[in-house]
């Protein structure tokens, strides 16, 4: 596999901290979530760091990769279009599942796809279709988890392993995510650094959160804590990383604080801690090929046969369903964790929904009655098409129940909903009729 090009330390790019981020000293590179710009109208702020010569990576959280479908051919088309856009040397994404078609379902949050040999089967041909499309080269994040598919057949480490292996892609490894698994899945992070094969590492993903009753949730809202930084350590004692960034998401805090946090990473990873020339990477990098793939492979996956696809698509279909519908929960898996799952689902649909659309909130008299009728407007309407849509679809469920109450707030989001739908709102007629038959249920 040819080498990495170096990255160095660099942080993820969020409108919220864009002034900061200009700032911040020593900065090498940025990440951006790619559905967040567009090409055509990319932030002046990012615009300028491009300017000075700062390396930008657009990180997709969309494409679905392990999902039982093949990849959406617009959303390659745009998430290649963002890497030319921002003269970016590779894109990344998740290893994870994000929705079904069958029924269509949208989870609004990456999912653990089971380490079964049907899954990677679709993973690794899906993948090698990515590749074919995007521009760049191709980068894959392990995802953190708070439960566990029943019947596994391999390891995390098999399986990023053999990913690899038939692809050539990159990893990304997000190291509070290992964390998180330790905790929530009871995984060894030690175990899936001895076992991947880190001379196919891309960069490293530092991030913070916080436990609850047990629960580790990859939060990227709180500051990174020491056992993370510790498995930095770990990472960086088999070897050096191309790149390190500092993830964060929300609840930002003052610009001293991300120097800070951006200081102690690069005191784990400043050379000297380890070397390559005695990690276990670059033992195994002196018998991988040149071309993508390891030595004494062709480099090519073998495509998913229709009955791994439909296998997979079931067993996807039945917990999504599960998890933002309502339905049962699938024999075998942790039903405590599925609930905790399906309430952070619904909490995060929520919360983007309202950071997507702020008047909401404003209209319905405060984040609290916001939030109590959006938490009862999901528990009957599964995302279908998105959070923008999802804003709409709410909207339009409170008209057609004459909601909100006060007629001075429902005026006001039926101006909202018009102004954004491009149509009429429902006749009371119509809005009768649509409760009747349940359509608005």
């Amino acid at each position: 596999m040819k080498p990495m090009g170096r990255l160095g330390a660099g942080i993820g790019w969020r409108p919220e901290i864009a002034d900061a981020v200009e700032r911040l000293p020593g900065l090498d590179w940025v990440e951006v979530v790619a559905e967040n710009v567009c090409p055509g109208h990319l932030p002046e702020a990012l615009l300028r760091l491009r300017e000075r010569g700062t390396k930008i990576v657009p990180h997709g959280v969309s494409l679905g990769l392990g999902g039982a479908d093949r990849p959406d051919p617009a959303k390659l088309a745009a998430l290649g279009e963002r890497a030319v856009a921002l003269g970016a040397p590779l894109v990344t994404e998740h290893i994870a599942f994000v929705r079904t078609t069958s029924p269509v379902l949208e989870a609004g949050h990456l999912l653990p796809v089971p380490r079964t040999r049907d899954a990677l089967d679709v993973l690794c041909e899906n993948v090698r279709i990515a590749q074919d499309a995007l521009p760049v080269p191709l980068a894959l994040e392990n995802i953190a988890a708070l439960f566990s598919w029943p019947g596994e057949e391999m390891t995390e480490g098999q399986f990023l392993t053999e990913l690899v292996e038939r692809t050539g892609v990159r990893l990304l490894v997000d190291v509070a995510n290992l964390h998180t698994n330790r905790v929530n899945r009871g995984e060894d992070p030690a175990a899936v650094l001895d076992a991947i094969p880190l001379e196919a590492l891309a960069y490293v993903h530092v991030a913070g959160g916080i436990e609850r009753d047990g629960v580790w949730h990859d939060t990227h809202a709180h500051p990174v804590p020491p056992v993370v930084l510790d498995l930095l350590a770990e990472l960086r004692s088999r070897v050096d990383p191309p790149g390190v960034l500092l993830e964060r998401d929300d609840d930002f805090p003052v610009e001293a604080e991300l120097a800070s946090e951006l200081a102690a990473i690069r005191a784990v990873v400043t050379p000297g801690a380890g070397t390559e020339e005695d990690s276990p990477a670059r033992a195994r990098e002196s018998v991988a090929g040149q071309d993508g793939g390891p030595a004494g492979t062709t480099g090519a996956a073998g495509a998913a046969d229709d009955g791994a696809r439909t296998r997979v698509a079931l067993g996807q279909a039945a917990l999504l369903s599960a998890l933002v519908a309502g339905t049962p929960v699938p024999e075998g898996f942790d039903r405590a964790r599925i609930r905790v799952q399906a309430r952070a689902l619904a909490a995060k649909r929520a919360d983007v929904v309202a950071k997507l659309a702020p008047e909401l909130p404003v209209i319905l008299g405060g984040r609290g009655p916001y939030r109590e009728a959006f938490l009862t407007y999901a528990k009957a309407r599964p995302m279908t098409a998105g959070y923008r849509r999802d804003a709409l679809d709410f909207a339009e469920h409170l008209l057609v129940r004459d909601l909100p109450a006060g007629l001075a707030a429902r005026r006001r989001l039926t101006s909202w909903w018009r102004e954004r739908s491009g149509a009429r709102p429902p006749h009371p007629l119509v809005r009768w009729a649509r409760a009747l038959t349940g359509r608005a249920a």
